[in-house]
């Protein structure tokens, strides 16, 4: 196993500078497309499906949580040669990704205060300051079931890489859900999705740079068999 992981590399600059202009040009993109998305991707009989629902679900804190104590109690037996952080690394990543993700989420809605397509016929629409001020409901910007989901899902996808597709699929399906039944715009749903990007690979990088610092003095084969920060970049 290589002795560095990618939490230990600096900075690459010009590699966050091409992801915001992306993230820029894409949510310029989504807003263009927002009022054409509302009369036209709405499927309020697959938001109401199993499988729309099972898409959705991927915004319940409640579900990482079950997940993250699931990757604990595999991790467990790793207490003994990696020490605590071994046995309890990765679940606490993903319970990370998912919370901290549900309370961007919170913030961001109180910040932006745009309501819920749904409420306004697919039009723009702010709530004023002097109207409930720290209230979330019926703000919609950003979906916080798609923030909850991509906090979660862009861990997973680092945590174990070969089955990166997936993860993204399912937050791709958890925004289109929130689509189908009008009670997100794209863009709600695409910036929920940039910043879980974000806070995915701050944990990341954070766990990476714990990971080896608990493996100093470790042989080879223990370092193998703590197995925490498998992913690497490709």
């Amino acid at each position: 196993m290589p002795t560095t992981s990618p939490g230990t590399m600096p900075l690459d600059r010009s590699r966050v500078a091409r992801f915001l202009v992306a993230a820029a040009a894409a949510l310029l993109v989504a807003h263009l497309a927002d009022g054409w998305a509302y009369s036209s991707l709405t499927f309020p009989d697959f938001a109401n499906s199993d499988l729309g629902r099972m898409f959705r679900v991927q915004g319940f804190l409640p579900l990482w949580m079950v997940a993250a104590l699931l990757l604990v109690l595999h991790d467990w037996p790793h207490r003994v040669q990696g020490g605590l952080y071994a046995a309890v690394g990765r679940g606490l990543l993903v319970f990370s990704g998912a919370t901290i993700g549900g309370i961007v989420a919170e913030v961001l809605k109180i910040l932006l205060r745009r309501e819920r397509p749904l409420a306004h016929d697919g039009a723009y629409v702010f709530r004023p300051w002097t109207e409930d001020p720290l209230y979330t409901g019926s703000l919609a910007l950003p979906s916080s079931h798609v923030l909850v989901a991509a906090g979660a899902c862009f861990v997973l996808a680092r945590l174990f890489p070969r089955t990166r597709y997936v993860w993204y699929a399912l937050v791709a399906g958890c925004g289109f859900s929130r689509v189908a039944a009008r009670a997100h715009f794209v863009s709600d749903v695409l910036l929920a999705s940039i910043v879980g990007i974000v806070i995915a690979e701050i944990l990341w990088r954070w766990h990476s740079r714990r990971t080896l610092a608990s493996r100093i003095g470790q042989s080879p084969s223990l370092a193998v068999s703590g197995g925490l920060a498998e992913a690497q970049d490709d």
